[in-house]
């Protein structure tokens, strides 16, 4: 079955303050590359026409525009971190370009967060694609791939309403 792969480079900041490590705690930055599987949701031969389920550039345009918009130099935390409470309460213009996250922002939950976020944007655009496999490159040497069902994954929040990873938005928080 043809799978259409994508990769998108990001600028990105974080800190990890539930223990990974002390060099963690203090925030600091990557340059990561996202790179996703899609497949059809259902798949079907090819048409001896167009040849293809979707093209590329309805494809990827959505999830682009949101990793370039939304993800590109924004600051990761998570939603007990204190430097949250400071940008909403000194800075609350900058506190939109905050990912917010439950617990740390790691790679391995950001991995997760992405790739609902993907399907939401895809089951949205008509669900004719869907994500299989997301990988976050965070250094040259340490990548997570990830494939399966992020909800299985992503930790329990208690809010009662859609988290933004679930949403097909441009969100990348549940901030008022």
């Amino acid at each position: 079955m043809p799978e259409l792969v994508f990769t998108r480079r990001f600028s990105m900041g974080h800190r990890l303050i539930h223990g990974a490590s002390e060099s963690c705690a203090v925030p600091h930055g990557h340059n990561e590359l996202v790179t996703v599987r899609l497949t059809a949701t259902t798949p079907a031969r090819l048409d001896g026409q167009g040849n293809m389920a979707i093209s590329f550039q309805q494809a990827k345009g959505t999830w682009h525009r949101f990793v370039d918009e939304k993800l590109d130099h924004a600051l990761q935390l998570a939603d007990d971190d204190p430097l949250l409470d400071w940008f909403l309460t000194h800075e609350p213009a900058r506190a939109r370009r905050i990912v917010v996250t439950p617990g740390d922002p790691t790679t391995e939950l950001m991995a997760c967060l992405l790739m609902a976020k993907i399907n939401a944007f895809l089951k949205n655009e008509g669900g004719i694609l869907h994500c299989t496999e997301l990988s976050l490159q965070e250094t040259p040497t340490n990548t997570v791939c990830f494939s399966g069902d992020p909800e299985d994954f992503i930790p329990r929040t208690a809010s009662t309403h859609t988290p933004w990873w679930q949403r097909a938005d441009m969100s990348i928080s549940d901030l008022s």
